[in-house]
């Protein structure tokens, strides 16, 4: 677990690098060091600095920031459990459902996305702390210059794994905001949904599927870190593939799946989240599975055993999605029996 250090309040802090040079470059616009003065202070509260340890190392930030910029969608969820409201954040990665107030406020700037981030818009909001990582790690160093910025994403490569980084990203984040007994409720009823669900389980076979262009492939890439603490048998690894390849055709046949013949299928609809590459209406996962001809002798299709994820489930990946998804196996399995 990272560990989290307090410091008390010093008379160094982020100096933003909010003034904006004519046609920007990046690279000679922000610092992220420097002398505090009055405005800085008031910006940030006064509230001092805590020490956190993030995936590039131990990094002082502003204790509770009054101006957040948020990139990392996998701690959405919590920064509003939290009562945060940031100044930044990437539009099309916040789900479709439960972030409106932030989709239409005008005060709340578009950052793009990873993709194609809008670092201009970033650095006119003035962010005392950026939360980067996950899909914006490639971009750690350029957003470094706007501001302070952490990397306190979950990583398939923690200590423990994914949905272990999951408790310290809440812990730390809660540290951060001044949150910690909140941090400790998100943290505890992870802990007892999952507790539920590998109770549930007991040994039974599983496909970890996506749902993709309209067709069915193999997303252990992605989902096996809701498999991993469980006691399932996954029938297709994710050997050989990261993360990314649930964005890919693998040329899977059904009649693969078919023969593997799992108990179980876990479902993640990717273009009910993100719709289709061609704009098109996204088919969703269930029609997909009900219409497939060479599944209709399977255990899963005869008895009904498909969990499909919450439908923006590709979007969030933190800690209440893990839940809610942990949650929904052990449901799903006790009622099977």
């Amino acid at each position: 677990m990272r560990a989290i250090r307090r410091s008390r309040f010093r008379n160094t802090t982020l100096v933003t690098g909010s003034v904006l040079c004519a046609g920007l470059v990046l690279s000679a616009c922000g610092s992220s060091g420097g002398t505090e003065d009055p405005a800085d202070s008031a910006k940030s509260g006064g509230a001092g600095t805590v020490t956190v340890s993030t995936a590039k190392g131990e990094v002082e930030v502003p204790l509770k920031p009054a101006r957040v910029a948020a990139l990392d969608n996998t701690s959405f969820a919590t920064l509003k459990a939290f009562g945060v409201k940031p100044v930044a954040v990437p539009k099309a990665l916040l789900p479709k459902e439960g972030f409106e107030d932030w989709q239409n406020d005008d005060s709340i700037k578009d950052v793009g996305t990873h993709r194609e981030p809008k670092f201009e818009a970033l650095n006119a909001s003035e962010p005392d702390l950026i939360i980067g990582g996950y899909r914006f790690s490639d971009h750690h160093d350029k957003l470094s210059k706007i501001a302070k910025t952490v990397d306190v994403a979950p990583s398939d490569e923690a200590a423990d794994g994914y949905v272990a980084s999951l408790r310290t990203q809440t812990e730390t984040l809660g540290t951060v905001f001044g949150q910690e007994d909140k941090a400790k409720e998100i943290v505890a009823a992870l802990d007892t949904a999952r507790t539920d669900a590998t109770g549930a389980t007991q040994g039974e076979s599983v496909f970890l599927a996506v749902a993709s262009a309209g067709k069915i492939d193999n997303g252990a890439s992605r989902i096996n870190r809701l498999a991993e603490p469980l006691n399932l048998k996954n029938v297709l690894s994710a050997e050989g593939e990261d993360s990314t390849s649930v964005h890919n055709d693998s040329g899977l046949a059904p009649e693969t799946v078919a023969k593997l013949d799992p108990d179980w299928v876990i479902m993640l609809d990717r273009d009910a989240a993100v719709g289709t590459e061609d704009g098109s209406e996204a088919i969703a996962a269930k029609t997909i599975v009900d219409g497939m001809e060479a599944w209709d002798k399977t255990t899963f299709r005869t008895k009904d055993q498909v969990v499909y994820l919450a439908e923006d489930f590709y979007l969030t990946e933190g800690i209440q999605a893990y839940t809610d998804a942990f949650a929904q196996v052990a449901t799903a399995f006790d009622t099977a029996g």
